[in-house]
């Protein structure tokens, strides 16, 4: 059964739900413990109600034509169907471009990759599947398009590689549906340092280049929220100094749990508060619990490799992205017969694991919530969302793909976050922070 019905007919029912919430508090007060049945289905009522939103997945432009698209349930960690079963309401559909030489002919490329996912995610929305989920633009658009009962695509880019030496381009990708953008990812870019310097102490600008400096600017302008997710410590401080709107991490975690160089530690996190952003709380293993992840990916690896090694399948090295590269020669037959024979090994393995009384734990959606539990003490609740970083590496035990997204509501409810909090949490700050950029936009053009 989906999740999530018709939201129309539940924003119908709103006023009368908020008029008995006091007397349904006491009452609840009064009847003593919930019973595990109860606690979910008060859950799955918030779940329903609120507007979920994911601010990072990556996504094929081979997954989005009229042969192979969102639409169908493919193996990809979102699509609609998964968006429906789960009840993830809006998905921020990235236009992502690995870092690749400061030339002119790579800053081409990049620009031709980059119009190439805009291109598709438009083509999803106004061509393939316009009756089931639209581009939304502003805050308005999503909770409309969600009142529609529709869901809802929204445009980041990873990378300002693609802008090249042209900063023209900031207001083109803005037209184009862009709502934020990172000056780097894995990579000195022409426009920042990347947190992948920080292994070998190895910087191109010391931070920001000149460039970079009036890309913060025109962003600014142009009402795209500046993204902190990629790019170095003295980056993203010296952004936060320069930006006159509110900034977001779009999927990051607290260094202070999780020792990575991706994650924000405690002085990033509090200028964050200072200039009124929002850190998306990533749903990657890695980032959360490294130790765990590397614990448990080493048992893993080997009962998978066992499992194949059995059945004669050549199990691809490098996990679900070197997976997915893997098929990228392949004809849809051939894809299938992979996949299919990928999930009977994996199946087979899942399976021995469960039985094996070692096997360390795996990173869980209860780690992604401790993640934001420290989040909210650290700089406030109206300051923290969430991000799975799906089909670019993301998803933990409990929450692998958008079909179970509910699961994450579940344990914000567990931990005893209200319905307010949990709205605020999903969506409530990120779309707060868009208004505030988009007013500030609004400001400086007006004033030239």
């Amino acid at each position: 059964m989906n999740i999530k019905t018709d939201k129309r007919s539940a924003s119908f029912q709103r006023c009368s739900q908020i008029a008995t919430l006091a007397a349904l508090s006491v009452m609840a007060a009064c009847a003593g413990p919930e019973s595990e049945e109860e606690l979910r289905a008060r859950a799955l009522g918030i779940h329903e109600r609120v507007i979920t939103l994911d601010t990072h997945d990556d996504i094929s432009p081979a997954n989005f034509t009229a042969e192979r698209n969102y639409t169908m349930d493919l193996e990809t960690q979102v699509n609609l169907p998964k968006m429906v079963a789960g009840g993830l309401d809006v998905s921020w559909m990235i236009v992502y471009v690995g870092q690749g030489d400061l030339t002119e002919a790579g800053f081409d490329e990049a620009y031709r990759q980059a119009i190439g996912k805009f291109e598709a995610i438009h083509a999803l929305t106004s061509e393939i599947a316009p009756d089931q989920i639209g581009l939304a633009l502003t805050s308005e658009d999503v909770r409309r398009l969600s009142g529609e009962g529709k869901k809802v695509a929204m445009i980041g880019i990873e990378n300002g590689y693609p802008v090249g030496m042209e900063i023209g381009r900031v207001k083109e990708f803005a037209e184009r549906g862009g709502r934020y953008m990172s000056l780097a990812h894995n990579g000195h870019s022409q426009l920042s340092d990347s947190n992948t310097g920080e292994a070998l102490e190895d910087w191109l600008h010391e931070g920001l280049s000149d460039l970079g400096r009036e890309v913060v600017s025109e962003m600014n302008r142009w009402g795209i929220m500046i993204d902190l997710s990629h790019p170095s410590k003295e980056a993203n401080l010296q952004t936060l100094e320069l930006s006159n709107a509110p900034v977001i991490a779009s999927h990051s975690a607290a260094r202070a749990l999780g020792d990575h160089s991706r994650n924000m530690d405690d002085e990033q996190l509090l200028a964050l508060k200072e200039n009124g952003g929002v850190v998306q709380t990533v749903a990657f293993r890695s980032y959360l619990r490294p130790d765990k992840d590397r614990a448990f990916n080493q048992a893993a690896q080997s009962v998978m490799r066992e499992v194949a090694e059995e059945r004669g399948f050549e199990l691809p090295a490098g996990g679900r992205r070197a997976m997915f590269m893997s098929m990228q020669g392949m004809d849809d037959a051939e894809r299938e017969a992979f996949m299919q024979e990928y999930q009977d090994v994996q199946d087979a393995a899942e399976q021995r694991m469960a039985d094996m009384e070692s096997m360390p734990e795996p990173v869980s959606v209860a780690d992604l919530v401790d993640h934001i539990d420290y989040l909210v003490e650290l700089i406030g609740l109206e300051h923290v969302g969430i991000s799975s970083d799906f089909d670019g590496g993301g998803g933990v035990a409990g929450w692998n793909d958008a079909s179970e997204t509910f699961n994450v509501t579940l344990e914000l409810v567990r931990r005893g976050y209200t319905e307010q909090e949990i709205g605020m949490l999903w969506s409530g700050n990120l779309l707060r922070v868009l208004d505030q950029v988009q007013e500030v936009a609004a400001e400086m053009q007006a004033t030239g």
